[in-house]
């Protein structure tokens, strides 16, 4: 595999990491403030992300040692609303700039592999951004986000509200390959 791409696996690996367990930790701080659907909607996409990572750690298996990730993350928790800025920052980052220069370099490079694990990643962070908008509208108002069950693919980490589809749109995963968040 090309360093470089190898090297954004890697960094894709640590900020799909840091998510999951950021926005784990947001969901339970929407809980103490009896936000239940945001705590929710943050569960969901915190498996979804441990599915990106997981994409993203199968592409480099042949790599043996300790390595470097260098991975934008959001700190500084607090309350769901600052919270709820803080996931869309991170995924505004993943669609704008992160994602596409991944998937521009593994094409360039012929990495198959991890143009696809990118490109599953890239497809299902637009839809995390627009969950994680109007929850934080909601929450602005002083309201819970209004909120039916959240579907994740099991694959590719699609996440959608609603019934899980007969296919995935982004992998073709048949419908009994989607969690349901209720």
């Amino acid at each position: 595999m090309h360093q470089m791409t190898e090297q954004h696996l890697i960094n894709a690996f640590g900020g799909e990491s840091m998510a999951h367990m950021r926005y784990l930790h947001f969901g339970n701080q929407a809980e103490k403030e009896d936000f239940a659907n945001v705590a929710r909607l943050f569960r969901a996409i915190a498996y979804a992300e441990f599915i990106h990572a997981g994409d993203h750690y199968r592409e480099v298996k042949h790599l043996k040692g300790g390595f470097v990730a260098n991975s934008m993350g959001a700190f500084g928790p607090g309350y769901t609303e600052k919270n709820l800025q803080l996931a869309i920052d991170g995924e505004t980052f993943e669609i704008e700039e992160m994602y596409p220069s991944y998937i521009e370099v593994a094409r360039m490079q012929g990495e198959k592999g991890a143009q696809r694990s990118f490109e599953w990643s890239y497809a299902t962070e637009k839809m995390h951004k627009k969950l994680f908008t109007s929850a934080h509208q909601h929450v602005m108002s002083g309201k819970d986000t209004e909120l039916g069950t959240v579907q994740v693919c099991e694959v590719c980490g699609y996440t959608m509200e609603g019934e899980a589809p007969d296919k995935c749109p982004v992998c073709n995963a048949k419908k009994e390959k989607f969690t349901a968040f209720e």
